[in-house]
């Protein structure tokens, strides 16, 4: 929808030259819903974009990477 929306970024990674962010929409609530973005913007872009991460396969690999570097995080799918 091209809606501009702010995130608290928890962590972010790169896997197979594409970056991804684990963010959240309240950095102080611990029971916040969490999404991960990735980057979809190219290399000619002045900005970066994201979008969310739907595909289930891509979606519980970047998981689970994710939850290795957070091991004190626990990620619910």
């Amino acid at each position: 929808t091209n809606e501009k929306v702010e995130f608290f970024v928890v962590e972010q990674t790169r896997i197979n030259n594409t970056n991804y962010l684990l963010v959240t929409e309240n950095e102080t609530d611990e029971e916040a819903d969490a999404y991960i973005l990735k980057d979809t913007s190219k290399a000619e872009d002045s900005e970066a974009v994201y979008e969310i991460v739907e595909e289930d396969d891509e979606l519980e690999a970047v998981s689970r990477i994710f939850a290795e570097i957070l091991d004190d995080i626990d990620i619910e799918k």
